[in-house]
């Protein structure tokens, strides 16, 4: 076998062009070197750019591979039974909310709507949710408080502008998630961890019902925000017990004694019945009718819904002068929003055995928002009431929500108008039941006791803090206190020796966290990089 030796000379870059010289096109090239690189970065092949426009419209993947024999009617029981869950709901949290209840039923079209094109959530149902109406609401009652002395044709113009704040919350929502989508900063979900979710959703519930108890007893009184709000609006509505109106108050009762039972009854017999009951909207037309034919609000002063229109708003652009005065409170609103639309889709996605892309449902949520404000919506997001519901009733894909969407279609071009006589105490008792699976999740609390104290100790905290403080200040305050916790549980490791430690087998490059040592026994430690620096501290360890 032959050996060839090769003999070069080394240079430097200076060296290099001092001897040979540089060629007499590549002072032109250099010139145009950026446009070249530029160039480069931009180009892609044609395969390269469908698998793009696939990933960032992923309904371009999944609906030309649609089994319809398996999956259609699956979807098309799922989707309709959410989509008359939506009616009473949307426009109960549009109370919530401080608008007109016509805002929540555009609030349940236009998102699920766009959802189902760009999210990656085969189970998730998009609309309104309660704990995101309620942060909304105080925004709006902060800068456009009511007023109860107004006019009737002032009354008009204070709705356009507290609905037009509402959508600028949405819009900069919105437009917060994509440029999230385009940092890739889907990760930031992560911080926001399960104790902290579901401690957050369970003090909201309260906070939810205690704002809806001047409504079923009848009362005007104004809505409170900031710390302490709870407290505020209990010590108000105790001081105006005196002014209840009686007919609204016996209105409320007995649509609590029939929502609870009938939801409970639903609840426990989900196996025998393929849809749950509606009986949110069996109460609403027997309430309208009732109100209707006996003229309640004009015999004995009840607040009922109102002229609802029919048809689709006109496009227009929300209050974009109220953004400064919104952004911090539209921050918390977004992570909240994104951190339960994540968490619902990972968990039926775990369930089902399918992939979610965390950064798509950024944008995806994102384009939702920013485009229904122009329409006159307020913040949506995953519900957790009603993606339980589609989950249940067999939904396959995202098509279910173009069923639900043709029920919320009919109500605005057609029924709308007809619930002109619905009480408004109605719709404060649907808010109060539907919390039902939020009431629930103490049940939860043992389990978790049992299975990790410190996600125990971040539950009650963060819920303590929402209950006390508010809805955003309670979640930054978790938030916090969960960064903290992790923070000193990395910094002091604890460890545990079940035998003598002599010689390492390998450099000390190649630590691990549990170290075999034969007969001698094993060496378990709880961190990898605490168990390097437990090693250096052996008198016995002989590098």
């Amino acid at each position: 076998m032959r050996e060839v030796t090769v003999y070069r000379s080394v240079y430097t870059e200076d060296r290099f062009e001092q001897h040979f010289g540089r060629s007499p096109g590549e002072d032109r090239a250099s010139a145009g070197s950026w446009k070249q690189l530029v160039g480069r970065s931009c180009a892609c092949s044609g395969n390269a750019w469908r698998r793009s426009v696939r990933a960032r419209v992923p309904c371009l993947s999944w609906l030309p591979r649609y089994k319809f024999k398996r999956w259609l009617t699956g979807d098309i029981i799922a989707g309709l039974t959410v989509g008359i869950i939506h009616i009473p709901q949307g426009m109960a949290f549009a109370l919530l909310t401080s608008v007109a209840p016509i805002y929540g039923l555009y609030t349940s079209f236009f998102p699920v709507m766009l959802y189902i094109f760009f999210g990656t959530g085969r189970h998730v149902s998009t609309g309104t949710f309660a704990g995101i109406s309620l942060m909304t609401g105080s925004i709006v009652e902060r800068l456009v408080p009511h007023r109860w002395n107004v006019t009737s044709l002032e009354d008009p113009e204070l709705e356009k502008q507290r609905i037009s704040v509402a959508s600028a919350v949405a819009f900069l929502s919105g437009l917060m998630m994509i440029c999230m989508f385009v940092l890739q900063l889907g990760f930031l979900s992560t911080y926001l961890s399960d104790p902290i979710v579901k401690a957050f959703t369970s003090g909201t519930a309260f906070h939810v019902t205690i704002s809806q108890l001047n409504t079923m007893l009848g009362l005007q009184l104004p809505r409170f925000a900031g710390p302490f709000t709870i407290f505020k609006t209990l010590a108000s509505v105790l001081g105006a017990l005196s002014a209840t109106n009686i007919v609204e108050l016996i209105i409320s009762l007995i649509c609590l004694c029939v929502l609870i039972p009938t939801k409970e009854l639903s609840s426990r017999f989900r196996e025998r019945f393929r849809a749950p009951i509606p009986i949110e909207v069996v109460m609403i037309i027997v309430a309208t009718a009732v109100t209707f034919a006996t003229s309640l609000d004009e015999c004995c002063n009840v607040q009922v819904v109102g002229h609802i229109p029919a048809g689709f708003p006109k496009p227009q652009l929300p209050a974009l002068g109220s953004i400064p005065s919104i952004i911090g409170d539209t921050i918390a609103i977004t992570f909240v929003s994104y951190a339960v639309s994540v968490s619902l889709a990972m968990l039926y996605a775990d369930k089902h055995r399918y992939k979610i892309d965390p950064n798509q449902e950024l944008l995806a949520h994102g384009i939702s928002n920013t485009i229904s404000s122009l329409f006159t919506c307020f913040p949506s997001s995953a519900s957790l009431a009603t993606s339980s519901i589609l989950e249940s009733t067999g939904s396959s894909t995202q098509l279910a929500g173009f069923f639900t969407c043709l029920v919320v279609l009919v109500v605005l071009l057609l029924i709308g108008p007809l619930f002109y006589s619905l009480p408004k105490a109605v719709l404060a008792c649907i808010n109060v039941t539907s919390l039902r699976q939020m009431f629930l999740q103490f049940q939860d609390l043992p389990e978790l006791w049992r299975v990790s104290k410190m996600d125990f100790t971040v539950w009650v905290v963060t819920w303590l803090a929402v209950i006390i403080l508010n809805a955003d200040l309670g979640l930054a305050v978790g938030v916090v206190f969960s960064m903290m916790t992790v923070i000193c549980r990395t910094q002091s490791c604890q460890s545990w020796t079940n035998g003598t430690l002599s010689r390492l087998p390998w450099g000390a490059g190649e630590l691990s966290s549990h170290v075999d040592l034969g007969p001698g026994g094993i060496e378990h430690f709880r961190c990898v990089f605490q168990f390097g620096l437990e090693v250096k501290k052996r008198r016995d360890f002989v590098p």
